[in-house]
């Protein structure tokens, strides 16, 4: 301690007899979804507190970005995300200035993929979860990390709530059904963005759990075992969020509309099927059933 005392004042009188202005120190940059954030801690200087400018070689000359700044960082986000960029920040008081600190940074590579969102619904015996690829700072809101990376894919991992064990999955796309699973039990899901192209992987997201529910349909608010559903012939295997499987029985009726949730869902089935004139068959007939 007492070592480190006579270091720092040493540094200090040397400083002040040359009239040396120090030069920022821990110069790196902190790049999140390519929201570019250069920072760096001010050293240790005995005549005044100091400002700092920081800058960006652009065609052969350097422009500005943060200018006499007290702060110790500045936001680079309006930097291009491909090629080399060559950073700088110095140290000013008064007319005095420090050498340059110089870094290279390249965001398509060097930036950190952040988590993405997930949403999940638990149905029986599955989960059905939903990714949001993370938002791009100085970008239009619909673009996201995925638009730049081409070979982008999501890292699923799932588990009993509690359990130590985990189960890998690989989604290629913003959805992924997961199955088999225990009826009544609570799962934990998080996912991270990948990179096959780069080997780089991101940060996982927060774990959500839910609790998958019991193995039966209602149709009509009437319960319906599993086993029962063989003479119906399934339309389509992915439904939204939020959305009533649509099963169609083999005869040619109005569809049946399930839903796999308890308490059976209130189905207004003249009006689903008055907003499908297209598909056939008489409800009066099918009421009567």
């Amino acid at each position: 301690m007492a070592q480190s005392l006579r270091s720092w004042l040493g540094g200090c009188l040397l400083v002040s007899a040359l009239g040396m202005v120090p030069p920022p120190e821990n110069v790196r940059m902190n790049s999140v979804n390519f929201k570019n954030i250069l920072q760096w801690e001010s050293p240790a200087f005995p005549k005044g507190n100091l400002t700092f400018t920081a800058q960006y070689q652009s065609y052969r000359k350097f422009q500005d970005i943060c200018t006499s700044t007290v702060l110790t960082e500045c936001d680079f986000s309006s930097l291009s995300k491909y090629g080399d960029h060559t950073l700088r920040v110095r140290a000013q008081f008064e007319d005095e200035h420090s050498d340059w600190i110089n870094i290279t940074f390249c965001p398509v590579d060097d930036t950190i993929i952040g988590p993405p969102r997930i949403q999940v619904e638990a149905l029986a015996n599955s989960l059905h979860t939903r990714f949001l690829a993370p938002k791009i700072k100085n970008e239009p809101e619909t673009w996201t990390m995925r638009n730049i990376y081409n070979s982008w894919t999501y890292h699923v991992q799932y588990w009993k709530n509690g359990s130590d064990e985990k189960f890998p999955v690989t989604a290629q796309y913003d959805f992924k059904v997961i199955e088999n699973l225990e009826s009544h039990t609570t799962y934990c899901v998080q996912v991270r963005g990948f990179l096959p192209d780069r080997n780089k992987t991101g940060e996982w997201s927060e774990p959500v759990c839910e609790q998958t529910t019991a193995d039966e349909f209602c149709a009509l608010g009437i319960p319906i075992q599993l086993e029962s559903l063989e003479s119906l012939t399934l339309e389509s295997s992915l439904f939204p969020l939020n959305t009533c499987q649509l099963l169609s029985p083999s005869l040619s009726t109005c569809p049946v509309v399930l839903c796999p949730v308890l308490p059976c869902c209130e189905l207004q089935r003249n009006e689903w099927c008055g907003t499908h004139p297209e598909l056939p068959g008489a409800l009066a007939a099918s009421s009567a059933k």
